[in-house]
């Protein structure tokens, strides 16, 4: 049953009180038409309970903006929702196009820092997030009590001679709920055995990331990634205010999971509107995505904190080749990612989320 303005609704009852499933909650195709985000196609997901977001299909079906009951989610960059046509491999150029948002995928070949993997030169974070999606669909369903909502379609990441990976993905939700789901299978389209790495860069921003905010996850081992992330590293968990200067602080943490493997992790910020408190989590399978990747930039204008699952670290391709820990697939083969992202409202659902958290971490 839809859980809808406090009250728990059956179908039936739905749709004796509506004309169109629009009305509560939906999926809806768009297309940007400003600047440097005219064409790039977009589904606008709401969930009729105060959840809403938006799927660029032209970005990889990434996630850009994301809200509940008028509260953003996420960070958003000075960069807007880019066309991928803009997008610039080489170096850093990656940050050219980076919106920011709920989700940015990185990978599917590479990811983390520009890098020479033998011979080839490798810019920030991979080409997946500027690849428009083919064969793009969306609807919602009921199933029984429960209406589904989704999106899915197929990113390819493929060049002649070279790689041929296919990201196929669905990102679904239900009516009445404040959580999506995000189900991945990267599969290896061609006749060569191919690199893999994956990264799900999840970007907190304002008022979710604000001054007494914190990270919250079963900790078991913590490292500074540079000298940056040195300073203050007692409390990597916290975060102030926007400081001029700040310099990015990157850590690599190691979490403890439950019992069927799930990793937990939330950004919330107790103090928000006057003590309410407000926050996300994320949750996934830790055999999957191994490394959890904190980015706490809280800078002046960039201000935000990454809570980021990854196959690997971010020092590049190259390093991880060196170190054994590079991922291969062969042809046909696939590797398949969960996750669940999610809205804390409030105090007790902050609380019960910190609870379950201590008996993991103990």
């Amino acid at each position: 049953m839809a859980l809808l303005f406090g009250k728990e609704y059956t179908r039936e009852e739905l749709l004796k009180r509506v004309g169109d499933m629009s009305q509560l909650g939906s999926v809806k195709a768009v297309e940007l038409m400003n600047g440097n985000e005219r064409g790039v196609r977009a589904a606008e997901l709401k969930t009729g309970a105060g959840f809403n977001f938006t799927v660029l299909l032209d970005r990889g079906l990434d996630i850009s903006a994301a809200e509940y009951c008028g509260q953003s989610l996420c960070w958003r960059s000075s960069t807007g929702d880019t066309h991928p046509a803009f997008y610039e491999p080489e170096g850093l150029g990656w940050l050219r196009s980076f919106y920011g948002g709920l989700l940015t995928t990185c990978g599917l070949t590479y990811i983390g820092s520009p890098n020479v993997d033998q011979g080839q030169a490798l810019g920030l974070h991979g080409r997946v997030s500027n690849i428009p999606a083919k064969n793009v669909y969306m609807n919602g369903k009921w199933d029984g009590d429960e209406y589904t909502i989704w999106v899915q379609g197929d990113v390819q990441e493929t060049a002649v001679f070279q790689e041929n990976l296919v990201l196929h993905r669905k990102i679904w939700t239900r009516l009445g709920e404040k959580r999506l789901f995000i189900d991945d299978e990267v599969e290896n389209a061609g006749f060569n055995t191919t690199e893999h790495m994956m990264l799900y860069h999840i970007n907190g921003g304002f008022p979710v990331v604000d001054e007494g905010s914190r990270i919250v996850a079963p900790f078991l081992k913590t490292e500074p990634r540079t000298e940056d992330a040195k300073v203050g590293f007692e409390k990597f968990f916290m975060f102030q205010g926007p400081t001029p200067g700040f310099k990015e602080r990157v850590y690599y943490h190691d979490v403890a999971t439950d019992k069927s493997g799930f990793v937990y992790s939330a950004l919330i910020n107790k103090g928000f509107n006057n003590g309410q408190g407000f926050g996300f989590y994320i949750k996934y399978q830790k055999a999957q995505l191994p490394v959890l990747v904190e980015w706490k930039m809280n800078g002046e204008g960039v201000y935000v904190v990454g809570m980021e699952p990854g196959t690997n670290i971010v020092d590049g391709r190259s390093l991880e080749r060196k170190e054994g820990r590079l991922i291969f697939l062969e042809p046909g083969e696939s590797r398949f990612y969960n996750l669940e992202i999610g809205v804390l409202a409030g105090q007790e659902e902050i609380g019960a989320f910190e609870e379950k958290v201590k008996t993991l971490a103990s």
